[in-house]
């Protein structure tokens, strides 16, 4: 059994001196049997530390991880029954596809016959079974990534841990590999842990995400909730592309005043006073001659238009404020200097209070 659990887990460095810092700060999540989570943020926020405190290859300084029920806090990796797979392939230079998966194997004393086994399966599984005789050199970027899943998948682990795997592949080569784990992890169903600060592998391969920023979990939920209902300023400026609209301002009533403009509101606020609005650039709508009497109207001064093939970003003001208005394609470009009217939906809105926390 693959279930993690974390307990209050904290990591600092150089604990006990003046020169102490803390990176991890009290990290709570149940992990299912099975289950595969992404833990996402950007450069710098403790994501990576806290996938290599479930590895062992960092002590913890506080709370507890369990996997498969049993607290791991002092194990060493090799006593964990985890796999890990990391941003750099790793791979021997020297030996062949082959002797690269089947390494870890000889070293456990797994019978040949066994080996072949799984390494042929692995092989299978990973469209490498023309290249078992290649060395690393003899491989594309993707093939080596592949290589490199295909040795953690031969030792059979109760999880997987994924360390920016794919952080050194082209664009497309990113994109044939997400769907490669996808299919990866139907077939095998083993718990997996995977990192990365890029929010599309994020969004396409989670079944839940954990969102970190400075050490903390803002938020843990499926790619649905976590875009859909983002639970602070933080998440919901990072996860979409591009980012949620966020302006600062006062609710009165049915009116939102911010940077001394006056904004309609199509519903009331949750409450009035400082609060934080937030409209995601697909959610804003050109206003038209059929938009109801009693729609809200913005004026949006358009500054710039990114044609994108199936979209087109219109960059611009809301009065003196900065904001972003995804349309389709096919629809015009309004002309920078020109005025384009947007209307939104209550539905749409969301609100937060001055500590980025979402208002109830």
């Amino acid at each position: 059994m693959g279930a993690i659990s974390l307990r209050s887990v904290e990591k600092t460095y150089a604990p006990g001196t003046k020169a102490a810092v803390k990176v991890i700060h009290g990290v709570n999540a149940e992990i299912n049997d099975g289950e595969f989570i992404v833990i996402v943020g950007p450069s710098g926020c403790g994501k990576s530390t806290l996938l290599r405190m479930v590895a062992g290859l960092e002590e913890i300084t506080g709370g507890d991880i369990a996997i498969g029920g049993r607290v791991v806090n002092n194990l060493e990796p090799a006593e964990r029954d985890i796999a890990m797979v990391f941003q750099n392939y790793a791979l021997y230079p020297h030996m062949t596809v082959y002797d690269n998966m089947a390494y870890g194997l000889k070293i456990a004393k797994v019978p040949k016959a066994q080996i072949d086994e799984r390494v042929n399966k692995a092989a299978k599984i990973l469209e490498l079974s023309g290249l078992l005789d290649r060395k690393p050199r003899q491989l594309s970027g993707g093939q080596r990534q592949r290589v490199a899943m295909g040795r953690a998948i031969v030792r059979q682990p109760a999880v997987f841990l994924f360390d920016e795997p794919l952080s050194n592949l082209d664009a497309k080569l990113r994109a044939q590999t997400r769907i490669e784990i996808q299919k990866l992890h139907r077939e095998l169903g083993i718990t997996s842990l995977f990192v990365t600060h890029d929010q599309v592998e994020a969004m396409t391969l989670a079944q839940r995400m954990i969102v970190m920023n400075g050490g903390r979990m803002e938020q843990i939920g499926t790619p649905d909730e976590v875009y859909q209902r983002p639970a602070t300023t933080f998440v919901a400026g990072f996860i979409g592309a591009p980012p949620m609209n966020l302006l600062q301002g006062t609710a009165q009533g049915r009116e939102f005043l911010m940077a001394g403009t006056r904004l309609a509101l199509p519903a009331a606020a949750p409450r009035e006073g400082a609060l934080t609005l937030g409209l995601r650039p697909e959610h804003a709508e050109v206003a038209h001659a059929e938009t109801a009497d009693d729609a809200v109207r913005w004026p949006l001064t358009v500054e710039v238009v990114e044609t994108l093939g199936a979209e087109r970003l219109v960059y611009g003001l809301l009065g003196a404020v900065p904001f972003t208005l995804r349309i389709d394609g096919t629809l015009p470009a309004p002309a920078p200097g020109s005025t384009v009217t947007l209307t939104a939906r209550a539905e749409r809105l969301h609100w937060f209070d001055g500590d980025g926390q979402r208002a109830a």
